[in-house]
């Protein structure tokens, strides 16, 4: 079995509400009150909302009828993704003045390995306070910090002092921290998991630790694996400076739900062209291609193909998608179609980085 590495001093940094909160920055107007970014009408979907918006419940992925319904005072405003990822570079630029190793998740957060560090600070709890401080004097907005021994630990101790605080998990505190959270913050545990672990009598990291190895694979696959080292402290995944993707897609929704696929024919070849700008402008290329199909009920289909060569221009990736979009009936009118490309031609490299004990 892998033992616990507890000589690593990984920082998760998370911005508080950040599409959100750049809009409330740069208008004054929208501070304090409830906004949410994204459509606003019935066709609309919240792609984040301020914290006095998620008082009434609203949040990211909800449609912006129910957003609405949810709170009338609701200030719809359209998403500027250029200004936040203006914003996002700046905030990396403050990352990197203490580490090279850092590990962006999105535009929003990302891991840090300070285990070494270019202030010499053998403190990862005090380079995480300078950090947030430094985002907030420089660029006006709060972040919240998780701190710890893995990426793990600190990506779900960014989340308990929120917004704009920090927690520290120390090396002798991981294994009591993990016992007693509820199985529901145990980051890669989602909603249907934790209903299923409920129903295995699993609410708590102890009662997760009680189970085989043998026993959570039976019940969960290779995840079980998973569950079974992370509930111990056993998450030796290294930050990658060079955070390879996995997949690139274009997707769209529709003004009004189709029901024919000869009108969907139509609506696949300019996303396949956007793919296709995506691919080229990285220069990327992959072998599965796959389709999402979200109807109108919001129940979301996939279908894929592996082809057997890298591909990338848009006429290969549109009559891949047409295959896939024939392939079987549709059981409802649709509201959204998305390409997505996988097993792509990019190399990962690994990166090793020498770790050396102190003091959180």
């Amino acid at each position: 079995m892998h033992e616990p590495t507890f000589n690593r001093k990984i920082i998760h940094v998370d911005m508080d509400a950040f599409y959100a909160s750049v809009e409330q920055l740069d208008n004054p107007a929208l501070r304090g009150k409830p906004i949410a970014v994204g459509g606003g009408e019935n066709r609309g979907v919240v792609a984040a909302a301020s914290y006095e918006a998620r008082k009434f419940g609203v949040r990211s992925a909800i449609s912006g009828f129910l957003a609405k319904r949810n709170c009338p005072e609701l200030i719809f405003v359209p998403p500027r993704f250029e200004r936040y990822k203006e914003i996002s570079n700046a905030i990396r630029k403050i990352f990197l003045d203490y580490t090279d190793l850092v590990e962006p998740l999105s535009l929003d957060e990302a891991y840090l390995d300070v285990t070494q560090n270019k202030k010499g600070n053998p403190s990862a709890t005090l380079i995480a306070q300078e950090i947030r401080k430094r985002i907030f004097e420089e660029l006006g907005l709060t972040a919240s910090a998780g701190i710890s021994v893995n990426k793990f630990v600190a990506k779900i101790a960014s989340d308990f002092n929120k917004p704009n605080g920090q927690k520290t998990v120390n090396p002798e505190e991981v294994l009591s921290f993990l016992e007693v959270l509820p199985i529901r913050k145990f980051y890669g545990v989602g909603k249907v998991t934790t209903e299923k672990m409920y129903q295995l009598g699993i609410f708590t990291g102890l009662e997760l630790k009680d189970k085989s190895l043998e026993f959570l694979e039976n019940h969960f696959g290779k995840s079980g694996a998973f569950y079974y080292h992370v509930v111990r402290g056993i998450h030796n995944s290294e930050v990658k400076s060079n955070r390879i993707a996995k997949s690139v897609a274009a997707e769209h929704t529709f003004d009004e739900n189709l029901s024919s696929e000869i009108f969907m024919q139509d609506k696949l070849e300019t996303i396949a062209k956007e793919l296709e700008r995506r691919l080229k402008k990285h220069n990327i290329a992959g072998k599965t291609v796959t389709l999402k199909i979200k109807y109108s009920d919001f129940t979301l289909q996939t279908r894929s193909k592996t082809l057997p060569y890298f591909i990338y221009d848009k006429a290969l990736l549109f009559e891949t998608a047409k295959e896939l979009l024939y392939q079987e009936r549709m059981k409802n009118s649709v509201r959204l179609l998305g390409i997505s490309l996988h097993n792509l031609n990019t190399e990962v490299k690994k990166t090793i980085a020498v770790q050396l004990k102190f003091d959180f």
